[in-house]
C-alpha cells in the first residue's frame, strides 16, 4: 500500500535529575558536593533517504519517542544522553505543524538531517551550586522536559521524470517496459491507484533516472476530483514531464482533447507547472487509427512527438534515450548506478 500523508506524534526525551552527592572517604568524612549531572533528553532527528518512497511506516507507527537523559549520580558521574528516535523520510516529504499549520520542514536531499524536537536539558548536580557561604549545597536541578508536537508528513514525490495522461494511456505498461517497477497492468481505467516511483536504467553511463507513474489525470482534477491533489502534487517537483497520448483513441477519444484537457488542468492546479519543459509521447501507434490521429494531432499542435508502442516494444529505447538528454538539457543530473566491483 502507498502512504502519502499521515500524522506524526513525536516527544524528545526529557533530560535527567541531577544529584546531590558529597565525597565521603577514609581520611576525609566531609569532603564536598560531588553530585553527576542528568544526561541531555535524545532529539527527534528526521534524514532523507533516497532508498524511501512511502509513509506507510509512520501510518501504522504513529507514536515516536526519544530516549530519556539518565539520571546523575555520585563521585562526578554524569548521566547517559539519551538515544535519539532517528526518523528516515523520503525525499520530497513536507513536515506541517499539524496545530498551527505552518510549514516547518522540507525533506530534498539524501542524508539531510533535521531535528525535528529538541531534547530537554539535564539538570544541574550539586556542585553548581556550591558558594563562598554554602559550601554544602543539597539542591539539584530537574531535567527539562523534551519538546513535543503533532506533525502532518505530505510527501510530494521527487522524480526527474512525471509521467501525466487520461486513465487507460498505457502508463503502466510504459512503466513496466521501461522500468523496474511492476505497477498494475490492465485493460481499465484506474488500474493505478497509488503514485509508482520507476527507475530507468543506462548500463552504458552507469547512471539512471527517476520516474513518477502516477492514478490517471481526468477532467475536474485540479478542482480535487478523481484523485485531484493527491494526484497533482506528486509532479510539482519533477524536472521533466511526458504526456502519454492514447493515439488510437479508444472509446471515441481525441488526442487533440485530451492534450487541451491535460493542459488546462494543470494551469488550473498550478500554471507554474505548463513552464516545465515536456515531452510528449503517441501510444499505441501500431493501431490502425493511430496514423490519421497523428496527423490531425500534428496539424493542430507544433510539438515534438515519440511514437511508441508498449504492446510492440517499438520506440522504447528511442524514448529512454530522449528522455535522458532533455532531463540534463534542462538542468538535472541523472543519478549514478554502483559500478561492479572488478575481480582481482
Amino acid at each position: 500500500m502507498f502512504i502519502d500523508e499521515c500524522v506524526i506524534k513525536v516527544k524528545a526525551g526529557d533530560g535527567g535529575r541531577g544529584c546531590v552527592s558529597f565525597r565521603r572517604e577514609k581520611y576525609e568524612p566531609w569532603g564536598g558536593p560531588n553530585g553527576g549531572d542528568g544526561g541531555k533528553g535524545g532529539d527527534v532527528i528526521l534524514i532523507g533517504d533516497h532508498d524511501t518512497n512511502h509513509l506507510i511506516d509512520y501510518k501504522y507507527k504513529p507514536h515516536w519517542n526519544a530516549e530519556r537523559g539518565e539520571n546523575g549520580q555520585g563521585k562526578d558521574c554524569h548521566g547517559r544522553e539519551g538515544k535519539p528516535a532517528v526518523l528516515r523520510m523520503p525525499l520530497g516529504t513536507i513536515v506541517i505543524n499539524d496545530e498551527t499549520g505552518d510549514n516547518v520542514a522540507e525533506i530534498t536531499e539524501h542524508g539531510q538531517h533535521i531535528v525535528l524536537c529538541a531534547g530537554g536539558n539535564g539538570g544541574w548536580g550539586n556542585p553548581h551550586f556550591k558558594t563562598s557561604t554554602n559550601r554544602a549545597p543539597r539542591n539539584a536541578n530537574p531535567g527539562h522536559p523534551g519538546e513535543i508536537g503533532n506533525f502532518r508528513l505530505v510527501l510530494k514525490s521527487i522524480a526527474d521524470i512525471g509521467l501525466v495522461g487520461f486513465p487507460n494511456a498505457g502508463k503502466s505498461s510504459l512503466t513496466r517496459k521501461i522500468t523496474k517497477a511492476r505497477p498494475k497492468a490492465a485493460a481499465y481505467p484506474f488500474t493505478t491507484l497509488h503514485p509508482q516511483i520507476g527507475v530507468i536504467e543506462f548500463p552504458e553511463t552507469y547512471d539512471r533516472l527517476l520516474l513518477a507513474d502516477v492514478p490517471g489525470l481526468i477532467e475536474g482534477a485540479s478542482e480535487n476530483r478523481g484523485l485531484g491533489h493527491r494526484f497533482l502534487r506528486h509532479i510539482e517537483r519533477c524536472t521533466l514531464l511526458m504526456f502519454l497520448l492514447d493515439m488510437a483513441g479508444a472509446d471515441d477519444r481525441d488526442p487533440r482533447e485530451d492534450y487541451a484537457t491535460l493542459l488546462a488542468e494543470l494551469k488550473a492546479y498550478d500554471p507554474k507547472l505548463l513552464k516545465k519543459p515536456r515531452v510528449v509521447v503517441a501510444n499505441k501507434v501500431d493501431l490502425p487509427a493511430a496514423k490519421k490521429n497523428l496527423t490531425a494531432f500534428k496539424k493542430k499542435y507544433k510539438v515534438d512527438i515519440l511514437k511508441i508502442s508498449c504492446l510492440e516494444g517499438t520506440g522504447l529505447e528511442e524514448l529512454k534515450t530522449a528522455l535522458r538528454t532533455r532531463v540534463i538539457a534542462h538542468g538535472g543530473k541523472p543519478h549514478v548506478m554502483s559500478r561492479p566491483r572488478l575481480s582481482t
